[in-house]
């Protein structure tokens, strides 16, 4: 298993405590110069930032590994031409943690809104002053939600028991999201009509900078943008100019294009050589996490779960449901 956490260990030595895997843990993320890590592994378990490209599959092969099992829904990182290539089967966790992340995404609507952080921090100050906390009513605003699987259905649940007008944008339109009267628009209409935009699409080639300079500028000003979904869906150059313009009234943010080289580490005692994340958080209306929307326990016993489950059917070489 590669980039583990504490949290990693505990949920999958429990999920094992009835099975036979025998688990290798490395905090080290997967690339060319730690692949050799996994020699005599079957298989590897990997998470969203570790780096399964032809040339990982190809060490990873020439190693006898046999399966690579992500903890995760995406599937972005992975080669699976290369993968298919070379023999190795690859299997993730399809839906792990739906009501996880959409709850958190509630969450970073309702903190950026009502200021909540900022509010914290003075408080905590002794500073009771109210100026600058003003936020809006959610009843009545119109919220756009991009991508309508499991994620996105949610939250568009939750903002319409918020009284919101919700509109939805994917190419495949959810039964369960139009029964309660919320409607489908092309993507340019939710870009110009939404109050908050909420970003639950998988990253694909066409989802890549989905949120770029173009599509900024027939947004209304002042919208509040929040992304939940994969980092690269959003051009963050572009999203800064939109912010400094006012045309993007707030940001929240649980992934980042670059966030392999800084997220799930503590960095606290280092200078941040990027750049580009760094002038994000100079703006006081930009909230940031760093891809905890998914970290439930409830989430981390069904990620656990469902990998060891893939794992099983592999081994046994049975069909496994969850195969790419």
């Amino acid at each position: 298993m590669f980039s583990s956490k504490p949290y990693d260990e505990v949920s999958f030595a429990h999920a094992n405590e009835d099975r036979k895997h025998v688990i290798d843990l490395f905090e080290d993320r997967l690339r060319p110069r730690t692949a050799p890590l996994a020699a005599g592994a079957e298989a590897v378990c990997i998470f969203v930032n570790d780096i399964a490209d032809a040339e990982v599959i190809a060490i990873l092969a020439d190693l006898g590994v046999r399966h690579i099992v992500l903890r995760c829904a995406g599937f972005n990182n992975v080669d699976l031409e290369a993968a298919s290539r070379f023999g190795l089967t690859v299997a993730r966790v399809p839906a792990y943690a739906p009501n996880a992340v959409a709850e958190h995404t509630i969450a970073l609507i309702l903190a950026l809104n009502r200021r909540i952080f900022k509010a914290y921090n003075r408080v905590r100050d002794g500073n009771f002053s109210l100026d600058g906390l003003v936020g809006f009513d959610l009843a009545g605003k119109t919220a756009g939600i991009v991508g309508t699987g499991r994620i996105g259905e949610l939250v568009a649940r939750l903002l319409w028991h918020f009284r919101c007008d919700v509109i939805c944008s994917d190419p495949t339109i959810n039964p369960r999201v139009t029964e309660l009267g919320m409607r489908y628009v092309e993507l340019d209409a939710l870009w110009a009509s939404s109050d908050l935009i909420s970003l639950n699409c998988p990253l694909t080639t066409d989802t890549h900078h989905l949120v770029n300079t173009a599509a900024i500028e027939r947004m209304r000003p002042g919208v509040m943008l929040v992304n939940t979904g994969r980092g690269a869906l959003i051009d963050t150059v572009a999203v800064i100019e939109g912010l400094k313009n006012g045309r993007i009234g707030s940001l929240a943010l649980d992934v980042y294009e670059e966030e392999a080289e800084l997220f799930f580490e503590d960095r606290s005692d280092q200078i941040l050589a990027d750049d580009v994340f760094a002038r994000l958080l100079t703006f006081p209306n930009v909230l940031i996490t760093a891809h905890q929307a998914f970290l439930t326990q409830e989430a981390l016993a069904a990620i656990a779960e469902t990998t060891l489950a893939n794992l099983d059917d592999l081994a046994l070489g049975r069909p496994c449901a969850n195969a790419l």
